[in-house]
């Protein structure tokens, strides 16, 4: 199928604005998480202990509001209306951040905002499409590369600001972010799609499903979200306990004069999904092409497996440099191995939920596989509490041993979670497609 003249990129001229929206998003939402556990310690002198459990119950909350928006976007206020709404209070919220006294009132706010937000924005995404294109295959992937240049650029501006000339002026660039984000997303609404209203949602009758089909599926998802939340309590201290490390575990100097600032560690992520997202997508292309391609719980196993032996490494660097200060290339190289996993696991997630998910209740089931965030964030908080009690060669390998049962439990739902995926999307979302084209579509 060729694109269209007025496409972007070879796909819909929505999906450049939608993931152009999520950038700023993310930049204001990681601009801001760069600072916050440095804010707490360093400025408004809070222990560690619990710096940790409020880093936790913030990034959970963050994840958990989105079930409530996105029952009220699939209900009554429309996508459009949600992510409008939404983006306004965020914005409002990065900046009450730079005045101290609104410090927790500023962290609910933006919870708030993004519960609106985050589900609302991503559940457009299958509606660029229609139900035959090949397109929508990489739509996702595409989408989480492009919002990741925001998570890369924000450690390096609003970091930087933050650390040199004061922590207030870095949250203030953050509610920039946000504030351009609703720009660009009210400057390219035109090219979105018009039927993301309640009202406006075609009603939809599948021949093909059934009650026990419907059961399997959600079943299936459920499953997922519990595993994940364990994943996620390992997977989340990369902004917690990591970032700790860095600040008093790593030699950061080039040379005898420059010190690397420690929230850049914080843009390795996005940067190596950048560019590792384009060779990953190749690789499972093809493994297509020779029928030997996972499914998307496989893939998910695996990257499970690669996060928890990028903590392992972390454990034995610790262990090996005793009191001494580790190199900063070890905690380069953590961070390479670590978004390698993430990349078999979280955008294949986020795409399987979108795939399974029907259009009327797009936004809830998107917002569902944010659950798996909320609860996993809170049983990080719980875990990083660690980090003052223990050696920190053992928390390391606490850290990689969770994420590691979290590998062995989606490795022991794959075999039959492939053929409820397979089943699924035949039977739910568009029948008509072939199951040749079924498997080629669940490569992301």
């Amino acid at each position: 199928m060729n694109a269209a003249p007025k496409d972007w990129f070879g796909h819909p001229r929505g999906l450049t604005i939608l993931f152009l929206t999520e950038m700023w998003d993310q930049f204001s939402f990681f601009g801001m998480r760069a600072l916050l556990v440095y804010y707490m310690t360093k400025e408004l002198l809070i222990s560690q202990t619990h710096s940790s459990y409020i880093y936790g119950l913030y990034s959970s909350f963050v994840y958990f509001t989105p079930l409530i928006g996105g029952v009220i976007s699939d209900r009554w206020l429309g996508r459009r209306r949600a992510v409008i709404i939404g983006g306004s209070i965020m914005a409002l919220g990065h900046f009450l951040m730079a005045f101290e006294p609104a410090f927790y009132v500023a962290l609910a706010t933006i919870a708030v905002g993004n519960g609106l937000f985050l589900p609302s924005l991503a559940s457009q995404i299958n509606q660029l499409y229609a139900p035959d294109d090949p397109r929508r295959a990489t739509a996702y992937n595409i989408y989480y590369v492009g919002i990741n240049l925001g998570a890369f650029l924000a450690p390096f501006v609003c970091g930087t600001v933050g650390e040199i000339y004061g922590w207030h002026w870095g949250f203030a660039l953050a509610g920039i972010g946000m504030v351009i984000g609703m720009v660009t997303y009210l400057g390219g609404s035109r090219y979105l799609p018009k039927n993301n209203d309640p009202k406006d949602a075609p009603a939809r009758i599948v021949s093909g499903e059934r009650p026990r089909a419907k059961l399997e599926v959600y079943l299936l998802l459920l499953a997922v979200i519990a595993i994940v939340v364990i994943f996620r309590a390992s997977y989340e201290q990369s902004g917690n306990t990591v970032a700790l490390w860095a600040d008093s575990g790593v030699d950061r100097h080039v040379g005898s004069s420059f010190s690397i600032p420690m929230t850049w560690f914080q843009s390795l992520n996005p940067l190596v999904i950048f560019l590792f997202t384009p060779v990953i997508v190749a690789y499972w292309t093809r493994k297509a092409q020779h029928g030997k391609e996972p499914g998307s719980i496989g893939k998910m196993a695996t990257g499970a497996f690669i996060v928890g032996a990028s903590y392992l490494l972390l454990a034995l660097i610790a262990h090996t440099s005793g009191d001494a200060r580790a190199n900063w290339l070890w905690l380069v190289l953590f961070f390479f191995v670590y978004t390698v996993g993430e990349l078999f696991i979280l955008p294949v997630g986020l795409g399987l939920f979108g795939k399974l998910a029907p259009l009327e209740f797009a936004a809830t089931a998107i917002a569902a596989w944010f659950m798996a965030a909320f609860f996993g964030n809170l049983a990080a908080g719980a875990m990083g509490a660690l980090w003052s009690v223990v050696p920190v060669p053992e928390f390391f390998l606490i850290s990689g041993g969770v994420a590691m049962l979290s590998g062995v439990l989606l490795f022991a739902l794959s075999g039959r979670a492939y053929r409820i995926e397979m089943r699924a999307v035949a039977a739910i979302h568009d029948p008509q497609i072939d199951t040749a084209a079924l498997a080629a579509d669940s490569r992301h």
